[in-house]
């Protein structure tokens, strides 16, 4: 990363643009660079995207980089991959407005089933005592994808250039100057730059953060699968000789299979014939759910976890991926990164309202230090399961047992871990709450005094 004084940056008011459709959007994102913009985003997954659609309220100039095209609908398949959302998380979406087009292929988990081969111990958690609807719900990736892709589309201030790559980051005084590739060598200055691209990001080795990454030997085994008894709404993680394995329920009688294994296993696990394959992962549940009689593509994918020295440098703040990146024993990593960017848009909201610097360091510092409880105790909640639960000797099994004995029998400490694992812990910033971030116009309303010095604050695109 080079460092260097910046020229003065010229302020404007946003730019005014006519609506468009989706597919307007895209011929136009896809053949065009923003110039300058006030929030850049390296990243236009499910947490990039999320970002970009939790601060549409803002009006705010924001671009979208991601290497694939936006907007594929793709098909439902049996093979779907899907997500574990939180109860919280769906809060997270309604506040943002995306729960409607999300809700209806959403499987409800009422119900959560944890077991340890072997050992009488067992947990289970009902959303009833929890007084929600559900703990949670299994969504198709694909689902949350376009709903993401089709709400930005919509909005006249974000601007998503796909495919596009980011080439380099120049940290300057009152901006970040980033090179990208877009059909051709574009320069996007802007205030404050959002990494979002993945666990191996670019971005963060550009700013020069390191990371520490703890590699577990372990591979997650994924593909859906049917069962000859499926129980409806429920979920279920078991641990056994061979690797946790978890089920989510995805409606009717199809499951998502995790199944965890050292990497030593992998090759032979996606050799075995169906049968075989599927014989082996029902035994995990001891015909708990009959015969596994149907399996999908199979894919892996190596397990390790992730975690940057800082959050933030400079105009520059991580997050997903890029931030942390955790195992999946406990559904946690996407459902972390959405509370993270819920309160990214509170700090940026709240900067917005006093026409502050959206790249000011010490906000941004400030927004890492009040992520860190949370984001600590889920890192070492789903680092500690990893080990006590793939570890083999017998001692250990029996401290385990115990462990979840004492969470079944005792409901405040299972309703604590309940509370949060499903994202409803401690203070929460609005989203959260299932409520919107403030709008511009609300800013204004409450402060119609800094009106002027907040539109005068405001970089414009320079966007036709």
């Amino acid at each position: 990363m080079q460092l260097a004084a910046s020229p003065k940056v010229k302020h404007s008011a946003p730019t005014k643009h006519s609506p468009r459709s989706g597919k307007q959007q895209a011929e136009r994102d896809n053949n065009h660079a923003a110039s300058d913009v006030d929030v850049l985003i390296a990243g236009g997954g499910m947490v990039g995207a999320s970002l970009a659609a939790a601060l549409a309220p803002l009006a705010l100039k924001i671009a979208v980089v991601e290497a694939v095209r936006f907007g594929s609908r793709g098909q439902p398949s049996y093979d779907d991959r899907i997500t574990a959302v939180s109860w919280g998380s769906r809060r997270i979406f309604e506040g943002i407005g995306l729960w409607p087009q999300i809700a209806p292929e959403a499987a409800a988990i009422r119900h959560i089933h944890v077991s340890d081969r072997g050992h009488a111990g067992m947990m289970r958690l009902h959303a009833a005592e929890m007084g929600v609807e559900a703990l949670g719900y299994v969504v198709p990736n694909r689902v949350i994808g376009l709903a993401l892709s089709e709400f930005l589309l919509r909005q006249k201030h974000i601007v998503l250039l796909a495919p596009a790559k980011l080439e380099s980051v120049q940290m300057q005084a009152e901006g970040v100057c980033t090179t990208l590739e877009c059909g051709g060598m574009n320069s996007i200055k802007t205030r404050l730059l959002v990494a979002a691209d993945g666990a191996n990001s670019k971005i963060r080795e550009q700013l020069g953060i390191d990371a520490h990454v703890w590699d577990y030997g372990q591979s997650a085994v994924i593909c859906n699968v049917s069962v000859e008894r499926p129980q409806a709404h429920t979920a279920f993680e078991r641990f056994t000789g061979n690797g946790p394995l978890a089920l989510l329920p995805m409606g009717e009688d199809r499951y998502a299979l995790i199944w965890t294994v050292v990497n030593a296993r992998v090759a032979e696990i996606l050799a075995m014939a169906d049968t075989e394959f599927l014989d082996a992962a029902a035994a995990g549940f001891n015909g708990r759910l009959g015969r596994f009689v149907k399996a999908g593509k199979r894919t892996t994918y190596p397990l390790s976890l992730v975690h940057a020295h800082t959050q933030s440098r400079g105009r520059a703040v991580l997050v997903g991926n890029a931030a942390h990146s955790l195992h999946p024993i406990a559904g946690q990593g996407f459902n972390l990164s959405l509370r993270d960017i819920a309160a990214l848009a509170d700090v940026l909201a709240d900067i917005t309202a006093v026409g502050g610097d959206l790249g000011d360091e010490r906000q941004l510092a400030a927004y890492v230090r009040t992520r860190r409880r949370d984001q600590m105790s889920t890192t070492l909640f789903t680092d500690m399961l990893t080990r006590v639960f793939t570890n083999p000797l017998a001692s250990i099994g029996w401290a385990r047992n115990l462990g979840l004995l004492g969470l079944d029998f005792f409901p405040a400490a299972r309703h604590r871990l309940a509370r949060h694992n499903m994202g409803i812990a401690g203070r929460l910033p609005r989203l959260a709450r299932g409520l919107g971030i403030k709008s511009e116009a609300d800013c204004l309303a409450e402060q119609p005094a800094m009106s002027a010095s907040f539109s005068a604050s405001r970089m414009g695109c320079g966007l036709p």
